[in-house]
């Protein structure tokens, strides 16, 4: 079985490629437990070696919106492709034009190359909860149109769109998840709007200070990587008859508000964490996370299987075990 991760380099796709390796399978189109027999890890740069070497692993570099480039990705013989590339939220807000060669020309790419393999793959799409803005009502469900009021919600709606119809014509098997904030992320800031959900944790947990720049009462919804890779693997196995008509939906999450997550990381790690949180806000990141919704009743997912992280707690504790050794640095 040859399975394609775009964005192969980022923190979640290689938290889905080790786990893939650690599983050894999954499912083929009958449903049946088939052998991994390579896992490619597709992005702009060259993903770095991974720390135990395996033959299953190959890595190519290129550009997606590029259809030369990721027709070449898309061999005859994959099976399997969880497309995960994407430029972030603030990033793709800024630059108009970079947000929709990725996000837009890059995903049409990336299904199209899908389209033309002799037999539809299954296709995992992420998306975001950024398909929704505007007025919504206060808790919103498996009805809710799609609003998007940034450039990247809209790149994304339009990305679950076409999984839809390409499902639909029978040239892919396609199915898209909105992911809810994903909390601890390892590595560095990136230029996404939410990427002070990470270092508000990960920077003090790390020995570093951290800049918070929204109030305490500002609230998101969150999903830890443990879970968001479980969900892409789960979204992957179900059968298509599961999904039938409408290959999106909400994955769960938990309403959490940004007070509540120091507090969190107060009872975790201790008051000397929390002391590393600097509170400075920034109006332009107030208003992207203000014009996001944190409250869903994603019935859909649950009934389907999907599963959220019990609360935020639960969240940093898992941080601290995967990514600094279970012990946080004084």
């Amino acid at each position: 079985m040859r399975v394609v991760i775009t964005g192969g380099a980022g923190f979640i796709g290689r938290h889905l490629a080790r786990k893939l390796l650690e599983r050894g399978e999954l499912a083929g189109a009958d449903g049946k437990p088939r052998k991994i027999g390579e896992i490619v890890l597709v992005d702009i740069v060259e993903a770095a070696p991974f720390p135990k070497p395996d033959s299953r692993l190959t890595v190519m570099a290129g550009d997606i919106a590029d259809e030369k480039f990721t027709a070449g990705v898309m061999t005859p013989d994959t099976d399997s492709v969880f497309h995960l590339a994407a430029v972030v939220s603030a990033a793709a807000e800024a630059d108009f034009d970079l947000g929709m060669h990725v996000n837009l020309d890059g995903t049409r790419a990336v299904l199209e190359a899908c389209r033309k393999l002799s037999a539809p793959p299954r296709v995992v799409f992420a998306s975001s909860v950024a398909v929704f803005g505007g007025d919504m009502p206060s808790t919103l469900t498996d009805q809710t149109a799609l609003t998007p009021q940034t450039s990247y919600g809209v790149q994304k709606a339009i990305g679950e769109l076409l999984v839809n119809d390409m499902s639909r014509k029978g040239f892919i098997d396609g199915r898209a998840l909105r992911l809810p904030t994903i909390v601890v992320r390892p590595g560095k800031p990136n230029k996404a709007a939410s990427t002070f959900a990470s270092s508000i944790i990960r920077e003090p947990l790390a020995g570093q200070e951290a800049v918070c720049p929204v109030e305490a009462d500002a609230r998101m919804w969150y999903l830890s990587p443990r879970r968001v890779v479980e969900a892409f693997i789960h979204a992957h196995d179900l059968p298509a008859s599961a999904w039938g008509w409408n290959r999106s939906l909400t994955l769960p999450g938990i309403d959490v508000s940004v007070g509540d997550m120091v507090e969190s990381l107060r009872r975790v790690a201790g008051e000397r964490f929390v002391k590393r949180i600097r509170w400075e806000p920034d109006p332009v990141i107030k208003r992207i996370v203000a014009g996001w919704p944190y409250r869903f009743a994603p019935e859909r997912a649950l009934k389907m299987g999907f599963k959220a992280d019990k609360n935020m707690d639960e969240i940093i504790a898992a941080h601290i075990e995967d990514e600094l050794g279970g012990k946080p640095v004084d």
